[in-house]
């Protein structure tokens, strides 16, 4: 195939997958933002770090989708204005044609181990660090007036009446308990700044007082300030609170596979990680299975000259069937049972052998080759 209609072919096909990414993954990410997240977490800045924990792992799940339906558009456009015909002139087989989209559907599988191997596992904890601030009230943007909040494992209660800027609240009550100096205290203060450090946030109480309560003491101490420092564990300015735990999720490649759990941490764990292993190996390849199942049934529904191509259009709904179908394989079937990891395995083979069956029956009958066969068959006679 000259190399001109080898760019040609490919670029469109790239930009229709970029598109159809696009047109997938934005919708979703949003939506599930939204979603989750409650309208104070945009104003408390979390919306950048929930959108960078989720799209990378929208995008490499999303990608072979786009992969094969943008295929399935061209082919289908290609035979519909005879341009498959035009190239049957210019005797390029069948599996020459293919070799554009090929080369695209290539790229993207490395392109999808690399989302899936590198970027998603540095990113997708942010995620759930934003779950983590927002289950834990540890932003202080999020938090809203005429309510209580329970911080420290609740050993401290905070209310206030109302924000009078993004960072200083009026009319703040605190009431906290200290084991180690185990006394109890009520802390009452007209006006609070949070004022945020590199390693979380310390409010700044003005004009309030101070009542304290020894354990097993009948005397309460009572003192008045101008102005009181308390260090709370909140989201500061070096980043979000850290968990206490780490999902196989968030794993590097060599990490992942080092932490493959054994017999002794129950089947739960290993079905987790069975799971994450399947979207991260499994997932990517589809682009070249995706691509190459709607050339071949593309090329078997339509004519070369266009007639049928009607017919196409309802291929373009078997590639997100197929996909999706094999998602919920990996995500809930792998899940309740680790060994039928090898049920996805399968249908991702017969998904390559009948699209290469499907290519090489067109390519038998490849207009070019048929009038060779018949050349040669008058010339033996």
């Amino acid at each position: 195939m000259p190399r001109l209609l080898y760019l040609y072919l490919a670029r469109r096909i790239a930009m229709s997958a970029l598109v159809i990414e696009t047109g997938l993954c934005v919708p979703v990410v949003m939506a599930s933002l939204f979603h989750q997240l409650p309208a104070a977490a945009v104003r408390g800045g979390l919306l950048i770090p929930a959108l960078l924990g989720t799209m990378p792992t929208v995008l490499y799940v999303a990608l072979p989708m786009a992969i094969g339906v943008a295929v399935a558009l061209e082919f289908a456009r290609m035979s519909s204005d005879g341009m498959i015909a035009v190239l049957y002139s210019l005797r390029l087989s069948v599996w020459s044609i293919c070799v554009p989209a090929s080369l695209v559907a290539m790229i993207a599988v490395v392109l999808g181990y690399w989302i899936s191997s590198v970027v998603a596992p540095a990113n997708v904890g942010k995620m759930h660090d934003v779950i983590h601030v927002i289950q834990n009230s540890l932003n202080h943007r999020m938090l809203e007036p005429g309510r209580f909040y329970q911080l420290d494992n609740g050993y401290r209660t905070l209310y206030f009446e109302r924000w009078r800027s993004a960072d200083v609240a009026s009319g703040m009550y605190i009431h906290q308990y200290s084991p180690d100096k185990a006394e109890e205290q009520i802390i009452n203060a007209a006006e609070t700044e949070f004022r945020r450090n590199e390693t979380g946030v310390v409010m700044i109480l003005s004009n309030g007082s101070i009542q304290t309560h020894p354990d097993g003491s009948g005397n309460m101490q009572s003192a008045n300030f101008d102005e009181y420092v308390i260090p709370i564990n909140m989201q500061g300015a070096g980043g979000m609170p850290k968990r206490d735990w780490r999902g196989a999720f968030e794993l590097s490649l060599g990490e992942f596979l080092q932490a493959r759990p054994g017999p002794e941490l129950g089947p739960r764990r290993y079905a987790e990680w069975m799971s994450e292993a399947t979207k991260r190996f499994a997932i990517p390849i589809l682009s070249l299975s995706h691509a190459l199942l709607a050339i071949g049934l593309v090329l078997t529904v339509a004519t070369a000259t266009g007639r049928g191509s009607a017919a196409t259009t309802a291929i373009v709904a078997i590639i997100p069937t197929i996909h999706i179908a094999i998602m919920v394989g990996a995500e809930s079937l792998v899940r309740e049972d680790p060994r039928l990891v090898w049920v996805i395995g399968l249908a991702i083979a017969v998904e390559f052998i009948i699209a290469l069956l499907l290519i090489e029956r067109q390519n038998a009958n490849f207009p070019v080759r048929r009038a060779l066969v018949g050349r040669l068959a008058r010339q033996s006679s």
